[in-house]
């Protein structure tokens, strides 16, 4: 199935670019680009692809084990690696660390494409050997639905402090070489199972199997509300955007990003009113104006609300992560 463990994807990659699998990495050749690709296939329940490179053009390439993937499910990780050389700062909001979570519905493609830009940490696990940990039967409707892997589904989860310093271990931690494997299994493990945990958090009753075009529709609605945080989200103005009725908008935005469409865009909201007051070091009044506040007092309250600290105390303090 697999040459020592390692992803047939990256040995489809090293043969259009002329090079050579090492112990389950890839070097990208510097005519192509910069950067690394590493792999494990741990077992035939789980595995790991770290990619962080930069490639002077695209590839298609075919998919390997599109069979195999049928049964997997995908956590994406995005915009977790650390830039290199570059000042650490509060990151843009488009830029902020999530994870995407599909069923092999949406992701098991017979051809992939390998973008110029990457990235990312993916974890594939079976859906099978996750269930037989726990009480199935127990878990609330939207991690059954995950779980049953026979739909098509997304979620999105916003990557928390203890989820970054797992991650943060697997990229950093020097472990001797006999324990590698086992060491980024047990991490990778680890990562998957704090994400259930906080899908099992989500209330909806009902999922939705959802199309490319749904989905796709829904990051452009995202992008849209978090492009113009001046601006509060009008429903009736994002249905029509969309081509869905007001209904099946809230219902799909909810059950991809676990939270409604306001209660999503006053998150984002304070988070860059936290950016505005730290980073570019702007007053309170501006900020609150910038982000469409027209009475201070409500913007501190909501900011607050959210940061547990009014503005003012919070410019002074250097600023702390909002908390979920």
């Amino acid at each position: 199935m697999n040459n020592y463990g390692t992803p047939q994807i990256l040995f489809k990659l090293a043969s259009a670019l002329g090079t050579k699998v090492v112990d389950q990495r890839l070097d990208i050749p510097q005519k192509y680009g910069s950067g690394h690709c590493i792999g494990y296939v741990f077992n035939q329940h789980i595995r790991l692809l770290i990619s962080d490179y930069e490639l002077k053009m695209e590839f298609l390439l075919d998919n390997p084990e599109v069979d195999a993937l049928k049964k997997m499910l995908f956590f994406k990780f995005q915009n977790v690696i650390p830039k290199i050389h570059v000042p650490e700062k509060e990151p843009r909001l488009t830029e902020l660390p999530s994870v995407l979570i599909a069923t092999s519905r949406i992701n098991t493609d017979e051809v992939i494409a390998i973008h110029t830009n990457r990235a990312t940490i993916n974890i594939e696990v079976d859906a099978e050997y996750l269930i037989g940990h726990f009480a199935f039967n127990k878990t609330t409707p939207v991690l059954q639905s995950l779980l049953e892997n026979s739909r098509p589904l997304v979620f999105e989860q916003i990557i928390y402090p203890k989820v970054q310093g797992v991650i943060d271990e697997m990229l950093t931690e020097s472990i001797d070489e006999p324990f590698k494997s086992f060491f980024l299994k047990v991490k990778s493990e680890e990562l998957v199972c704090r994400l259930l945990v906080e899908l099992e958090k989500r209330d909806e009753k009902t999922v939705y199997a959802l199309n490319r075009q749904d989905i796709e529709t829904i990051y452009k609605v995202r992008e849209l509300i978090i492009g113009r945080l001046q601006i509060p989200p009008v429903i009736k103005e994002l249905s029509f955007i969309a081509g869905m009725s007001p209904t099946k908008l809230k219902r799909i935005f909810k059950q991809v990003f676990g939270n409604s469409i306001f209660k999503y865009y006053q998150y984002f909201r304070m988070k860059e009113a936290s950016r505005l007051l730290t980073e570019e070091k702007i007053s309170v009044t501006s900020v609150g104006h910038d982000l469409g506040f027209t009475n201070l007092s409500h913007f501190s309250k909501v900011f607050e609300e959210h940061t547990g600290m009014k503005p003012k105390q919070f410019s002074k303090s250097g600023g702390t992560r909002l908390v979920p």
